[in-house]
């Protein structure tokens, strides 16, 4: 579901310069929840995988993922919220914080994706993104874009977005012009709720929001080839969540083939292997 750029946020993005990024945030906010309609369809005859734990590291259970991915030794990740969005640099094994910022109290922060020395975000519904400096976080420019602002990742040629429909958006890393899109379908029905993304070994992963299911997604055709079920990797969810606690979170590390998953306000960020549960059904 598409949103109209909200003028409020506008003007608070658009206030952006310097250190004005860096404005201090305001009293927290009830949890807002994205809004598109519709549910991942069913396994639709396709392989089914559920992951098995390789090791655990800490992870802040006040942070509400938007973005995750990993570079250089650290992870990266974005939180959302209004009042709470923010843009981290975290030692994975011990889940410090060593650099962070946050975003104007009016913005609820989206996905994120690392560009050469840059890390590029997304917000929800304000239809403007942001690329930051990757050595201090400083506001370096911003964007636009029509519509929402939900998952971010990159090929090593294009950013990938998702927008909380079933298409995917291709883009310029450059310009910022948006070069094509890809429709998501699972047994040639579409998918709806599309979010946090990340690019591994020539296909999309994508988390399917309010859901524990990641497909995977062929990004040539858009066709989800199987589906990755996280169903109780984190039983221990907050009572105070709202069910928003749900897994959002994907990270690759294509140096030593490591893929780690987390969800919003999880205490734990997770390196797991894949287990084919069930193959292709007729």
């Amino acid at each position: 579901m598409r949103t109209i750029l909200s003028s409020l946020g506008r003007r608070a993005l658009m206030s952006w310069a310097g250190q004005g990024l860096f404005a201090a945030a305001v009293s927290l906010t009830a949890l807002t929840t994205h809004t598109a309609a519709g549910a991942a369809p069913a396994d639709a005859g396709l392989p089914v995988y559920t992951v098995k734990v390789v090791k655990s590291y800490p992870h802040d259970r006040g942070a509400f993922t938007e973005g995750l991915f990993f570079k250089d030794g650290f992870m990266w990740e974005s939180t959302g919220l209004k009042g709470r969005s923010s843009i981290r640099k975290v030692k994975l094994e011990t889940g410090e914080v060593v650099m962070d910022t946050r975003l104007p109290a009016e913005i609820f922060g989206e996905g994120i994706a690392d560009w050469g020395d840059r890390v590029i975000g997304l917000t929800w519904t304000d239809g403007i993104g942001y690329v930051l400096d990757m050595s201090n976080l400083k506001l370096w420019r911003k964007f636009s874009y029509a519509g929402e602002g939900w998952g971010l990742t990159q090929n090593g040629k294009e950013l990938i977005m998702s927008d909380g429909t079933p298409e995917l958006r291709f883009i310029d890393p450059v310009s910022f012009k948006e070069t094509r899109r890809v429709r998501v379908t699972a047994g040639g029905q579409p998918v709806e709720k599309i979010n946090e993304l990340e690019w591994v070994e020539g296909e999309v992963l994508a988390n399917i929001w309010q859901t524990d299911r990641i497909a995977r997604i062929d990004p040539a055709s858009g066709k989800v080839t199987g589906w990755i079920d996280l169903t109780g990797l984190m039983p221990d969810r907050n009572p105070d969540a709202q069910g928003e606690d749900v897994a959002n979170g994907i990270a690759y590390d294509a140096k030593t083939k490591r893929l780690f998953v987390t969800g919003k306000l999880w205490p734990k960020l997770f390196e797991v292997q894949l287990v084919k549960t069930a193959g292709p059904r007729r």
